[in-house]
Parts: structure tokens; sequence; C-alpha cells
């Protein structure tokens, strides 16, 4: 718009945000540029001739430097991302950046502003019919949003970011992780379609498959994950194998390479959730898998302050879940929760390092206690897998243990704890905990922990960032409550 007062124009400075952060490298074409042509020539009609020169200056400079842009976003597609070990890093040009870079950095946002804004509206409107059609033309590769259920530039943000670390092409944002696994799974199922699912998923993923899918027969068969030859035998015929590495509450490891071979071998489509691990310690597209999931609400957020889920792949698969299943099902992320996972993004690397430091500090103690049967936590060197889990990057701050007593004597440890607050979910930056012995309250068959054989004394942990030593203080209180 120009100012009446100082004639100065800045009516493209929206356009320079979505050129900085919206554009895809891959799909540039000459008609990207069109709608902001005709946005120009709109309010070129509103200009005196001195200053409507001046803005067809700033748009060719403005055009040059969205080019720019995206050649160096096809750089960084194309760089692999580095190890665990940073000591490791292969040398970088510029144009080139690692993890903490990608998490942390972007372009400049409009007024230069460090922090992208907050698009708090249902929808974005256009100046004219003819910008309202090339901007149709332009839609799918993310020019002019439309409508903030799937358009909105605040999510999109958040979505680039871990679509960049997971080594994918596209990513899409959901109102939960429920609503991320659900999405994915419908967009590859339809009626006479069998999954294979490993056992000891996560529960509502569970419910889904045991009481959703089947209304619409889609039929599920699980297996144990570690076991390659009864994958194996289970694929002939299936659509969808899903994955979960480490699986939910007893952490046992799935060897992906090993397993999406076979699954490539029978034209089976592969999904895991790789919510535990994030992409910082483990990236399943690159060991063959199709497509992954994130309850976003867990580390990816990382404060315990957002609920939602992400989807991760190739844009032909991500394209076809926006077409469909995302439209009609309608999981959208809201413009504040995509700010505040782009938020807790900034600090992954450091909070997941603190996590894994902390986590396999306890774990460790822990294994020594005589209060203790077992403790299952892929760090650990007793870990009955260690040698899969040495392929990982890292671990996180999620694991579990048995303990030596009854219902009412993990009723008196979790009754002790202090600094661990009781409660279901994991990922955040506070310490909690959660005893199976809970969630086997409703037994039977459409029960998780019943079905898959979970211990009645398992107790899971989320190691959080607090001190060390007083966590472990405050666990050994416990303990001694027994």
């Amino acid at each position: 718009m120009v100012n009446p007062q100082t004639q100065t124009y800045d009516s493209l400075e929206p356009v320079k945000f979505f050129a900085r952060t919206r554009y895809s490298s891959s799909k540039i074409k000459k008609h990207h540029f069109t709608c902001w042509a005709v946005s120009l020539k709109n309010q070129l009609k509103k200009l005196p001739n001195d200053r409507a020169n001046d803005a067809r200056v700033y748009f060719s400079q403005l055009r040059t430097r969205c080019l720019k842009i995206l050649a160096m976003r096809a750089s960084l597609t194309a760089m692999p991302l580095e190890p665990h070990d940073s000591r490791l890093e292969p040398p970088v040009s510029n144009a080139q950046h690692r993890t903490a870079t990608i998490l942390t950095h972007d372009d400049p946002y409009p007024f230069g502003a460090v922090v992208p804004p907050i698009y708090q509206t249902s929808l974005f409107t256009f100046e004219s019919f003819e910008e309202m059609e090339a901007a149709f033309e332009d839609r799918g590769v993310r020019g002019h949003p439309f409508y903030s259920r799937g358009d909105n530039p605040s999510v999109q943000v958040f979505e680039e970011k871990i679509a960049l670390l997971e080594r994918g092409e596209a990513a899409r944002a959901f109102s939960s992780g429920m609503a991320a696994i659900s999405t994915a799974i419908l967009s590859r199922c339809q009626a006479g379609s069998r999954v294979v699912c490993v056992e000891c998923c996560y529960p509502d993923a569970f419910k889904f498959f045991t009481q959703l899918a089947p209304r619409y027969g889609i039929t599920v068969d699980f297996v144990d994950g570690r076991d390659l030859e009864a994958i194996e035998r289970a694929l002939p015929g299936a659509t969808l194998l899903y994955l979960e590495s480490p699986t939910s509450m007893v952490f046992h490891l799935q060897d992906l390479q090993a397993i999406t071979a076979l699954a490539r071998a029978q034209g089976v489509f592969t999904i895991i959730d790789n919510s535990w691990a994030t992409p910082l310690y483990q990236r399943p597209l690159e060991l063959g898998v199709d497509m992954v999931v994130h309850s976003a609400s867990k580390y990816l957020g990382g404060h315990s302050d957002t609920v939602a889920g992400v989807i991760v792949g190739r844009r032909e698969n991500i394209d076809a879940i926006n077409r469909l299943e995302y439209a009609v099902l309608g999981g959208k992320l809201s413009p504040l929760e995509g700010w505040l996972l782009t938020r807790g993004l900034r600090t992954l690397h450091l909070r997941m390092e603190a996590h894994r430091r902390n986590a396999l500090e306890i774990a460790g103690r822990l294994e020594q206690s005589s209060a203790l049967l077992r403790v299952n936590h892929p760090g650990l060197p007793s870990f009955a897998q260690s040698a899969l889990a040495a392929k990982l990057g890292g671990t996180s701050g999620l694991f579990s243990f048995q303990l030596k007593t009854d219902r009412a004597g993990i009723a008196r440890f979790v009754d002790a704890l202090e600094l661990f607050r009781l409660g279901v979910s994991w990922g955040g930056h506070e310490s909690l905990v959660f005893p199976i012995a809970l969630g086997l309250q409703t037994g039977g068959p459409l029960n998780p922990y019943e079905r898959f054989g979970i211990a009645g004394n398992t107790v899971r942990l989320n190691v959080g960032l607090e001190d060390t030593e007083d966590l472990w203080d405050d666990l050994e209180r416990a303990l001694a409550a027994i």
C-alpha cells in the first residue's frame, strides 16, 4: 500500500515473505511470478507516475532475490544432514548449513523480523479476478495463500523446516499426532486393504486399527517388529506396513533398512512413527521408509504447550493428502500452534542432547537398583538390541523399567515422587512418570497393553531437563517408599 503522507511503497512486503519461505525450488516455473505481476499492476494504478517506476524496479529486484533464494534452497535440499557427532561433519560451503543452523536461522521476515509473524486469519483475499486466477494456477506449490485450513504461512514455516530435517520433499501439519497418523493410513488404504503393524504400537494407533478401521473394511495383522521372518511372511497381499521404532512402552527396535527392502519387494507402502527419535537421531526416509509421522506435541514442540502432528514424505504423496484427506477430514493446525512449533524447533538440538544425557544417566543408575527387574533403554549396553541401537544417532529421554513389586507398591512409588509428575504424555521440558498398571485398568483384547503382554509392573519415565542429581534424589526416595 502507499502511505499518503510519505508516498513510500510497501505493498510488496508480504510478497517478499512468501518468496522467501513458500516456493519449492523443484517446481519453480515462470508462472510462479504471475500473481505477483498481477498484484503489482493493480498497485501501480494507485501510484503517481514518479513512484510507479520505483515500484517496477523494486519488483524486478525482488524477483532476482527470490530466484537466488530458491537456488540456495536447492543446494540445501541436496545436502545430507550431518552425523550426530559434530566432529564428523564434512566441510560445507556458505550456502549449505548444518542442523543447528537449519533449526535456528531463517531468511528475514517482513520489516527485518527474525521471528515469523502469526497470521491469525481465517482467509486471504485478492485484489482482482485476474490475481486470484493466477493464484489458482499456482496453488499446490505454495504461492498466494487462500484459506488457513492448509494455506497458513505461520504453519508452513514449521512444515518446511521439518521436511528439510527429515530429508523429505514436503510436509503437512495437523491438529494432533493422531490426526496425522489416521490421515496417513487412510491416504493409503481403502475397503479390502490389509495392514501389517508392529506390536506394541502407540495405544491410539492400536485403537484406530482395531476399532475404527474395521468399520471401513480395513484389516490388520500385528507382528513382532524384531522378527524379520515374521514380517516377511505377513507382507504378501498387504497394502501398508506400519512401523514404530522404538515401540511404545517396551522400546523394541526394528531394522528399518532390512524391513523396507522386504516391503518394497512386495509393493507394500511403509509408514513410521518417528516421534521418539526425532530426525536428529533417526531419518527413516533415508533408510527406505515411504512416509514419516510425528506427534509434534512431543519433542518437536518440546514445551508441553502444543498438541500437533505432522506427516513428511515425497511431494506426490503429500500433495495427494492435501487434495483429499486433509481437505475433507479437516485436521488443520492453528497459526499460533504452528508458530509455537517453529519456536520449539529452535532449541531441538540442545534439548535432545540434554534429554539424552539425563536419561542415560538415570537409566544406568536405575539398572543398579535392587528394586528393579530390568530397564528398557536402547542406549544401555545391556539392551537386547544394542547392536541395532548403535545405528541410531542418539537416544531420547523416554524409557521404561519393571519394578519388583505389586500394584500397591507401584502406587507408593508414584505417590512418593515430587519432581516426576504423573501424566500420560512425554517429550516436554518436565519429567513425567506413567505406570502401566493404570493403563491396564480397562482390560480385555481391546487394551493394547494387555493385547501385547506388557507387564503390569512396568513404569515409563520421561526424563526432562531438570538437574540430573535432583531427579535421581527424587527417584531414590520413591524407591525407598516401596
